[in-house]
């Protein structure tokens, strides 16, 4: 089975805070006594989307460093800025292109697509990474179950903040899914609060924000819950594709 840790929209900032944030799921991540085989961070890492942002989230991650137990794999949210993401985060050319990449495991695939658009908040997967994904998975060896990670999610969260930016043209998401029995599940991020849910007829798992956690409208007007306990879920993917989640917090 594969096993992931899954962390999203650290929102660093150049703060005190936001940087003891991360690095207190960090820490507890890498303190790990079992077997994990890679950390997801589903977007926002960056605030503005500078370079020293990305630089400072490079140090925290360990992707300049290679003290990460395990590989740390990355895409883009609507705070990031893929230029300055490749460079500094990446240590790759600057390029404004869509920032994907895929990781092959003995037990499983996973996708990581960029659901950005740049110069807005707005979500979408665009032709060239709709096109990468297919190619993608027509290389996997049959049997392999695949995840598509990326940041906004293609359903409402009953929260008007995330439902305002939720990734478009979802019915071609789901056309591709029902062409594609492969694909195991989604992972994402954005909504700032762990939820989980369908798409397309399969496991839809969003992680919960590390900077703060959204209230949803049930439990008050305050929106942004900046003092609850930094949050991140595990997932395990089986090699028949069946996929789980747990959710914790690190106080």
């Amino acid at each position: 089975m594969l096993v992931l840790a899954h962390i999203s929209d650290l929102h660093l900032d150049g703060t005190a805070r936001s940087t003891a944030r991360a690095e207190r799921v960090r820490d507890r991540l890498w303190e790990l006594p079992g077997r994990v085989d890679a950390l997801l961070v589903t977007g926002d890492i960056a605030d503005h989307g500078t370079e020293a942002e990305y630089e400072e989230a490079a140090h925290i991650l360990g992707l300049r460093t290679g003290d990460a137990p395990f590989p740390v794999l990355t895409c883009p949210g609507n705070h990031d800025s893929r230029a300055p993401y490749r460079k500094a985060l990446l240590g790759l050319p600057a390029d404004d292109g869509p920032v994907n990449s895929a990781h092959v495991f003995d037990d499983g695939a996973v996708l990581m697509c960029d659901s950005s658009v740049p110069g807005s908040d707005a979500g979408a997967l665009d032709d060239q990474t709709y096109d990468w994904i297919e190619g993608t998975l027509d290389e996997l060896d049959d049997g392999v179950p695949a995840l598509l990670a990326f940041h906004h999610p293609p359903v409402a969260l009953h929260h008007p903040l995330p439902d305002a930016y939720q990734l478009a043209h979802p019915g071609r998401l789901a056309a591709l899914m029902e062409r594609r029995p492969r694909i195991a599940g989604l992972i994402t991020g954005h909504a700032h609060t762990p939820a989980a849910t369908t798409f397309a007829g399969r496991p839809l798992l969003v992680g919960p924000g590390v900077t703060w956690t959204l209230r949803l409208p049930w439990e008050g007007e305050q929106m942004a819950d900046r003092d609850a306990p930094v949050g991140l879920a595990f997932h395990v993917l089986t090699d028949e594709g069946q996929l789980t989640s747990h959710f914790r917090v690190v106080v």
